[in-house]
């Protein structure tokens, strides 16, 4: 049997552990799903007679080095800034790592010594990043096979809630790390290029410069943009192109509804609030408003942020009890950004029932034959219930097929990379459509941003 180390058991990891259980017989595999609650590990495989739960601190090195040493392939999904340690084991005992995350710097410095072992340190095979990758340079590939020259390349992928459990007014609610919606956008401008000029985006106009994308059967989204579109350009071979942007996807209305948030500063993560433990919801938004003898906290915060008295703004604020004066923060020592994360995590977290969705659209345009032509590729995955959710799949399932993969001698090329090669996308893709997560691509007229060219 071949031992595979899966460290960490949480959210994400739940249709990776399912999907190579499945496989366990056919490739002789043994699981390992190690995770600081041993609990968790244990409800992952579910007493799977080719599956062993772990307790593992991750921290203490003796026991990670005998988890890793054991094994003949480590899987991380573990936050991406603990992967760093669990690498250099992988380096010691020669072992191959597969993870979902963003190739850190630490993580990068390791790869001549990775290659020198012919070890694959395979990063960046989850959702965003990992399967925005695969599908952009599957097409990007097939269009510069035929001779075409890269025009545009636009990029937006969102975790949403499925239709059928959309029951609130901001169309939204959380199927990820909170946090990180809360803190979206922050840390500096966000940039791309726009028919060859470089654009920026403050994070205070963030979320009021949107673009609108339509999906069939699925109705209207907005994106806002991240916050380096440019990241990815050379590793795409895309140095040239025009227009090069990449975004979030939401439902209409979100984004300038998120924006109250942004304005009045409730996103802020730089500084605590006194007192917070104790402070109630209304004293919360109050703390960001106006000092006034005689108008209410409602009132202060319609003047402030512009709100008519039939905009349906004010009714999304209501719906989540913002200025409720008997409802308490209950944490001590807090952010803004965590204050809100607390009250937004009331309201938007999944029920029981609720089923999550994947949106993920590209657009590539490009040059053939002296012709501007457009290519829109779409996929939508809807999840199964609160174990097996769409976010768990689309993370997950090409972790594992990557793994088997390598496991397998399938990919064979050395060193800290992230799946934008032929021989680790086309496998992956292929086999994804079996699980459901299929593109469709379709031929579109090219619309460029330059109405000189019309």
């Amino acid at each position: 049997m071949r031992n595979v180390l899966i460290i960490g058991a949480g959210r994400s990891a739940s249709s990776l552990i399912r999907y190579l259980l499945s496989k366990s017989n056919e490739e002789k595999l043994h699981l390992t799903v190690a995770d600081l609650s041993l609990n968790l590990a244990k409800a992952k495989t579910q007493n799977h007679p080719n599956a062993t739960p772990l307790s593992l601190d991750i921290f203490n090195s003796d026991e990670r080095k005998k988890a890793i040493a054991n094994a003949s392939i480590v899987i991380s999904m573990l936050p991406a800034h603990l992967h760093i340690e669990i690498a250099k084991d992988c380096l010691e005992f020669k072992k191959h790592l597969v993870t979902a995350s963003y190739i850190s710097d630490a993580m990068q410095a390791l790869n001549e010594e990775a290659i020198k072992n012919n070890l694959i340190f395979m990063n960046e095979i989850g959702l965003d990043p990992g399967i925005d990758h695969m599908s952009a340079m599957k097409v990007i590939d097939e269009i510069r096979s035929k001779g075409g020259k890269m025009l545009l390349f636009e990029s937006f992928c969102g975790g949403l809630v499925a239709p059928e459990s959309d029951n609130n007014l901001w169309n939204y609610k959380f199927t990820w790390a909170p946090r990180n919606v809360v803190l979206a956008g922050q840390g500096g401008a966000a940039k791309f290029i726009q028919e060859g000029t470089y654009k920026y985006i403050p994070y205070s106009a963030l979320f009021r410069r949107t673009e609108f994308l339509e999906v069939e059967g699925y109705g209207k989204f907005e994106a806002y943009s991240n916050r380096d579109s440019l990241k990815y350009r050379s590793v795409y071979g895309l140095d040239d192109i025009l227009t090069l942007y990449r975004g979030t996807i939401r439902r209409v209305g979100y984004s300038r509804a998120w924006n109250m948030f942004v304005q009045l500063g409730m996103t802020d993560d730089s500084y605590i609030l006194e007192g917070s433990e104790n402070m109630s919801y209304r004293q919360f938004i109050n703390s960001f408003l106006p000092y006034h003898p005689t108008d209410s906290v409602e009132i202060k915060t319609r003047l402030i942020l512009k709100i008519d008295q039939d905009d349906i703004m004010w009714d999304k604020l209501l719906e989540l009890d913002l200025f409720n004066p008997d409802k308490k923060v209950n944490l001590p020592n807090a952010t803004p950004a965590q204050i809100l994360e607390k009250i937004l995590t009331d309201s938007w977290a999944l029920e029981p029932e609720d089923k999550d969705m994947i949106v993920m659209y590209h657009k590539f345009g490009y040059e053939l034959n002296g012709e501007k032509k457009q290519i829109d590729s779409k996929m939508v995955c809807i999840g199964e219930d609160q174990t097996y959710t769409a976010m768990a799949k689309t993370v997950g399932l090409p972790v594992a097929i990557a793994t088997l993969l390598i496991l397998n001698g399938k990919i064979t090329t050395p060193g800290v990379q992230l799946p934008i090669k032929k021989e680790v996308y086309e496998p992956i893709l292929k086999e994804l459509e079996e699980y459901g997560v299929i593109f469709n691509e379709q031929n579109v007229p090219y619309f460029g941003y330059n109405p000189d060219l019309f």
